[in-house]
């Protein structure tokens, strides 16, 4: 009978500051690095077009680095190819040395026997030429964007542009006031990294080793969850993909860790923040629920009558927990909270130390809020937020 292999045993508090640090809130931030590192360290950055304080790209880096400059952010992702935007976990801008392991999903594409969108003949060809011919360009650039205010209604021209996003015939190089910039990937991809030669199996390996990374650890839920991996390509390849196997306090379900991540207990100072709801340390709700005891849903698609948090909620994050919820809003240059949801008196100076920090990355001058879900807090809050502003 053959001896399996010894597995590590760690407490749900070893694990909860395991994920804290892969996910950059444990320990210093390498800001010489900055934003590019936060990428790199991440593997994934979540891109959405809601934007309260910020667009969830920016407040990704905000959360780890502090006040970043926002133009600094943006460039950090786009200038000199540093990055490219293709479906990971979602549409999420990539860092461009992955674009190879994005090989499978590409060929996927390529081999999908059907498609929502008609792509009228000769369209694609002839969106590639003009590419070609002018350089990068936006869908409204090439000739044709929505034709209705219907999402779905797409021109035959955004159409195509789109599949050939998705077949890696085209990148996305930038955002131009939240328009996709497309330039053929020939010119936008180094060339070292241009040709789609590693095989399924290769790039699967990659990538469930950089979630693991990126998680610290992870169920196999977790890990498939992190770029959208279905099960059995996890399972085809976890055995060989660098990460160890490890049983979690009270988890009830194996888990894998990134080696590194066990080889020194995870120490330093925490990260006291507002949380985008698209932040990665808080994409799969039931990791969420598992690890900080915290349940986290966005509600902006969710009717408003139903909400119970509020549109943009953002949780705040503080020594390691997740401590209460903010829903933001901006009305000039004072930051709104409208609705602030606080885990007990505990909660209530690190809520307000995030809010005014927020408050001075986005140039607001004051902090108002409207509603505290536990109204015996709201003095308290308000003289924390006092003391807290500068």
């Amino acid at each position: 009978m053959t001896t399996p292999p010894p597995t590590n045993q760690l407490s749900a508090d070893e694990a909860r500051r395991i994920v804290l640090r892969a996910q950059g809130f444990l320990g210093a931030p390498d800001r010489k690095a900055g934003v590019r590192g936060i990428l790199r360290h991440l593997g994934a950055v979540q891109l959405d077009t809601i934007s309260v304080l910020a667009r969830s790209h920016e407040l990704i880096p905000y959360a780890r680095l502090g006040a970043v400059d926002r133009k600094t952010v943006e460039k950090a992702y786009w200038t000199d190819t540093h990055a490219f935007e293709y479906w990971s976990h979602a549409a999420c801008i990539l860092p461009i040395e992955e674009w190879p392991h994005f090989a499978f999903r590409r060929r996927a594409y390529r081999n999908r026997p059907h498609w929502n969108h008609q792509l009228p003949d000769g369209v694609y060809d002839q969106v590639i030429k003009q590419l070609r011919a002018e350089g990068p360009l936006t869908a409204t650039e090439l000739g044709g964007a929505k034709r209705t205010s219907e999402w779905w209604d797409w021109s035959g021209t955004k159409v195509a542009v789109e599949r050939a996003l998705m077949y890696g015939e085209v990148v996305c190089v930038e955002r131009r006031g939240w328009k996709r910039v497309y330039d053929l990937a020939e010119r936008a991809v180094p060339d070292s990294l241009l040709h789609d030669d590693l095989d399924d199996t290769e790039c699967l390996r990659r990538l469930v080793r950089l979630a693991g990374r990126s998680l610290g650890v992870g169920t196999r839920a977790d890990i498939a969850d992190y770029h959208r991996l279905k099960g059995e390509q996890v399972d085809a390849v976890i055995a060989d993909s660098g990460l160890v196997p490890v049983t979690v306090e009270g988890w009830g379900k194996p888990a894998w860790a990134d080696p590194a991540a066990l080889q020194t207990p995870p120490r330093g100072r925490h990260r006291t923040t507002l949380l985008s709801p698209f932040d990665s340390l808080i994409w799969e709700r039931a990791r969420t629920e598992r690890i900080f005891g915290f349940t986290h849903r966005l509600e902006a698609y969710v009717p408003k009558p139903k909400r119970v948090y509020g549109y943009f909620a953002m949780p705040v994050l503080a020594g390691g927990h997740l401590v209460g919820r903010v829903d933001p809003a901006r009305e000039g240059s004072t930051l709104v909270a409208k609705q602030v949801t606080l885990d007990g008196p505990k909660a209530v100076p690190a809520v307000a130390q995030a809010l005014v920090e927020a408050a001075s990355w986005v140039n607001c001058t004051d902090v108002r809020v409207e509603k505290v879900d536990a109204p015996e807090l709201r003095e308290a809050l308000a003289r924390e937020l006092t003391r807290a502003t500068p």
